[in-house]
């Protein structure tokens, strides 16, 4: 009996290695398939976010191509009729066609030039103040009211400029400065003439409250970026507050003050209703900055929807060819600018 039992084979069983083998490859291969089907998903999704993008980007190109050829388009009959000189003609008579750009492109820079002169340096001290000087209970007050003028209407600005502002300055301001500036040898031209409350100087006055709180409030926004402890380092140093803001603030934030110059520059240049309102919608030249004046935007505004010939109406589209065109030389004025200085800290 023990003899048999000994002899017959006992069946030996597979071993487990060979099962855990199966089922590992097994959930290798589905993890695999998973992970490709992921992939394949998530380049299908990166192409589609990719293009689409590319197509806002695209439309942006697309539209001001578009906005071009419309107003070159536009304005040809007005350049065919009088030529590059078109620019430099001082006449602007629609009784007999005659047309000229120099007015309005002398109106626009004077009043976004003297705005600009007028509200860079106040925009400069209100963001200096919100972020370096002003308590903290008031730091908050204070950037609200400042943006909330960015908030209103251009054409209230011109309503109170015309109705409120524009008699006060020309019963008070206006023969105040023609009295002493007005009798200088050199300036003395710009402050003459009758004080009659409207003109180039109230339109610029009037512009440069409506982008002091564009540029205050981007002057202010890239001011609190700076990290810091460049700040607090410069300060250990023993270097005063107008310092840091002259040595550290400024050189860092650079980009960022010219961009909102630009910002409102451009704001001054295409600015319309206010100007309407108190530049005096007269087509004549003086030196005077208290006589009434025009400016692109305005004569516009004014005459679009009363043009009544072709060379009226393709006059105008090539005065807004002239705007587009100043606009796109300031701003790549400005792009060359940091270019310049970017080089020069290069340099250093």
């Amino acid at each position: 009996m023990s003899a048999d039992i000994t002899s017959t084979p006992i069946p030996k069983p597979e071993p487990a290695s060979q099962f855990s083998t199966a089922q590992a490859t097994a959930a290798d291969q589905a993890a695999m398939q998973s992970m490709m089907r992921t992939m394949r998903k998530q380049r299908i999704q990166d192409f589609i976010f990719h293009k689409t993008t590319m197509l806002f980007a695209l439309s942006v190109l697309l539209v001001l191509l578009g906005i071009i050829i419309s107003l070159m388009v536009g304005a040809w009959p007005a350049f065919k009729e009088f030529g590059p000189g078109f620019i430099t003609r001082v006449e602007w008579d629609p009784v007999n066609d005659q047309y000229g750009a120099m007015i309005a492109i002398v109106g626009t820079l004077a009043t976004s030039g003297i705005a600009l002169l007028i509200a860079f340096p106040i925009s400069f001290g209100i963001a200096l103040f919100l972020t370096e000087i002003c308590p903290a209970s008031l730091r908050r007050p204070l950037g609200t009211a400042v943006e909330l003028l960015a908030g209103v209407p251009s054409i209230i600005y011109g309503m109170w400029g015309l109705f409120v502002f524009a008699p006060l300055f020309g019963d008070y301001v206006q023969p105040f400065l023609k009295s002493t500036l007005g009798v200088l040898p050199i300036i003395g031209p710009f402050f003459s003439g009758p004080t009659m409350g409207i003109g180039i100087l109230t339109a610029a006055l009037i512009l440069a409250v409506m982008i002091i709180p564009f540029i205050s409030s981007v002057m202010r926004d890239v001011f609190e970026i700076v990290p810091a402890v460049l700040k607090e380092s410069a300060y250990g140093l023993g270097c005063t507050r107008w310092e840091v803001v002259r040595k550290i603030v400024l050189p860092y934030t650079k980009t960022g003050v010219v961009g909102g110059v630009m910002l409102g520059l451009g704001r001054a240049l295409g600015e319309t209703m206010a100007v309407t309102f108190v530049i005096g919608n007269a087509n004549k030249l003086s030196f005077s900055l208290f006589a009434a004046g025009n400016s692109i935007a305005s004569t516009l505004a004014n005459e679009f929807a009363e043009s009544d010939t072709v060379l009226h109406t393709s006059s105008l589209f090539a005065l807004a060819l002239i705007l587009f065109v100043i606009t796109f030389i300031v701003l790549s004025a400005a792009k060359l600018m940091l270019v310049g200085m970017s080089r020069k800290e290069g340099l250093k």
